[in-house]
Order: C-alpha cells, then sequence, then structure tokens
C-alpha cells in the first residue's frame, strides 16, 4: 500500500525537492547551498546558483555544479 502524500523511498525525497534550495555537506567538512536540478542513481547532482558555505557564511558563488555523489555525507531538501 502506498500513501501518496509520505516519502517512500529515499530517493522519493531528492526528486521532490526538484528545483528547490538544497544544503549538501560534503567529505571534508566542505558545504554548497544551491537549486537541485537533476540527480541520478549515484546520488551525482547538478545544483543551479550554487555557492560555496563556510561557517554558514557564503564564501563563493559557483553557478552550476556538478557534485559527485561518493563525496556527500549529508542533502538537507
Amino acid at each position: 500500500m502506498r500513501n501518496q502524500g509520505n516519502v517512500q523511498r529515499p530517493l522519493d525525497a531528492l526528486g521532490k525537492a526538484i528545483n528547490s534550495p538544497v544544503l549538501i555537506k560534503l567529505k571534508g567538512e566542505r558545504e554548497f547551498r544551491g537549486l537541485l536540478k537533476s540527480f541520478d542513481l549515484h546520488l551525482n547532482l547538478v545544483l543551479n546558483d550554487a555557492e560555496e558555505l563556510q561557517n554558514g557564511e557564503v564564501v563563493r558563488k559557483l553557478g552550476t555544479v556538478l557534485i559527485r555523489g561518493d563525496n556527500i555525507v549529508y542533502i538537507s531538501p
């Protein structure tokens, strides 16, 4: 039985976050924020309007970036 309003699988949460802002933490304590444009089954992500953060502050604006999934610690939609 599937409930349409709830997230059933982890990738469902990412699917619902398409075109929304997300916060990404990578190995090595790096953080990025941007609009999630797409992802694949390896959790490779494409972000638009991406910014690199340090201590919650923007340190540089990057535009469109591809983040390799095996570097991701967490994704916060």
